[in-house]
This record gives C-alpha cells, structure tokens and sequence, in this order.
C-alpha cells in the first residue's frame, strides 16, 4: 500500500455555536485523488483550508509525511503545499512570469524554470511577459496552477478551481489536472460541487454532510449504489441529467 501523504486527526472547527468541521479523521495515500463534495455549507473548504494552515482547527492535528503543519511556520508549510481556488488571486500588476515566481523571490529562493512551468500546464512559454487581465479564464488558472506547483508542491489542493469557468474549459482544464496529477504523482485534493466532476476525475470520493465525513467511497461504488442516502443524493443529479437527455433523443 502507498504510504499516507495526510492525515487529518480529529480536526474540530466552530463559527460561534456553528460546527463547520466535526471530528473528522482520515489518511489519505500518496497519489490519490481524492473528491471532497457536498452541499454548500457543509464544510469542505473549512476542512480543505486547516491542511495549509489558512484556517487553525479548534482540535485536532493535520500530518503532511507524518509531519505535524503546527510545528513550522506556517508560510514554510504552505510552500510544501500547492492551493489553487475559485479566483485564482493573479496579482493584477504582475506578468505572468513573476506571479508564477512569487513565491521564491519572498522566500529568497533561485527563480523557477518558468517556461517548464508553462509548458507543463500546456500554456506558450510567449505568454510570459503578458498580464493577467490579457489572458483568457482558463488561461489565467492554468498559470495560476503553475504558481502552486513552482516550489516543487506535491500535494495540490484545488478549493472549487474551475467554478468560474465556462463549461467546456472546466472540462477541458478538468481532464488536465488529472493528466498533470498521473504525471508528476501528485496527491491531489478537489472540492467540488460538481458530482459528475468528482466522479469522472477521483479515484476516492469523500461526502460531507454538517461538518462529517458520512461517505468514503470510490466513483464505480458510488454509481453502484453505495455510500448512503446523502452520496446517492449527489450522484441522482448527474444521473437524472443524463436520463433526460437520452429522453430528449428519442
């Protein structure tokens, strides 16, 4: 069995009288790919923001390698950590080749190889030089994936990554983070509202529910029928969709 490249021991969370994380616990393996879904509110960008420290858990620890994330710095631990999310935080007055540098000139490290970085989310090494705001959506979170992974990260957390995309470059730029991931043999956590996202790109779907962990399953024993009445809920939407466009072809 690969060994575990997180852990997540009994972590807790409140907003006031409100638990937005309750006692979760699990591992998860070096080179997952792991779904984190459910309905809004019910915890997973809470849970997914105590691994790289965003958010301090009221109890519990978060291991990376057995390593404890309380113990260093929490800027140290996040460089170990690549965290893309919904709005990509470009930084407007920078070009694409020091947004993507950005985190080694603050840490006084050599710069990174740029054009690899451009190349390995499939973007021209010519876009380098441009701004932000001359790149189209995608385009700006390909290069905001290439930032997280410039300090050699290999666990990637991607917090609702391609919910401001147009459909069809949510798919395509779905397809190649799975690509990127069996690639480099990144660990690789996505949350996402999107069932039929998470069943098409994970290899481990876990569902919350209030704050829980109420399934852990894999995408061809969810689409069989398990992992409880909440997954099913989930899964019936993709489903459903799909029953009434076959109805619409016949």
């Amino acid at each position: 069995m690969p060994a575990e490249s997180l852990r997540l021991d009994h972590i807790a969370k409140r907003f006031g009288d409100t638990p937005a994380v309750d006692d979760v616990t699990l591992g998860i393996a070096k080179g997952s790919f792991v779904a984190l879904v459910g309905a809004s509110g019910s915890g997973k960008s809470t849970l997914l923001q105590t691994i790289n420290r965003l958010i301090v858990p009221d109890r519990g620890r978060v291991l990376i390698d057995g390593v404890d994330v309380a113990t260093g710095p929490a800027h140290l631990v996040r460089r170990r950590i690549g965290y893309v999310f919904q709005g990509i935080g470009l930084f407007p007055h920078m070009t694409v080749a020091e947004n993507i540098a950005i985190g080694a000139r603050i840490a006084g490290q050599p710069i990174p190889d740029v054009a690899a970085l451009l190349d390995l989310v499939r973007l021209p090494g010519a876009i380098a030089d441009r701004m932000p705001d001359a790149l189209s959506g995608g385009q700006r979170q390909r290069v905001a994936i290439a930032r997280a992974l410039a300090p050699g990260a290999r666990l990637l957390l991607l917090d609702e990554a391609f919910g401001a995309l147009d459909p069809v470059t949510r798919d395509a730029l779905g397809r190649e983070i799975r690509d990127l991931h069996d690639r480099l043999g990144l660990t690789t956590i996505l949350v996402t509202h999107d069932m039929a996202e998470a069943l098409l790109l994970a290899t481990r779907v876990l569902v919350m529910r209030a704050g829980r962990i109420v399934a852990d399953e894999t995408p061809a024993a969810l689409l069989a029928g398990e992992g409880g009445e909440a997954a099913q809920a989930l899964v019936a939407v993709p489903r459903d969709q799909a029953r009434r466009l076959a109805e619409m072809r016949a």
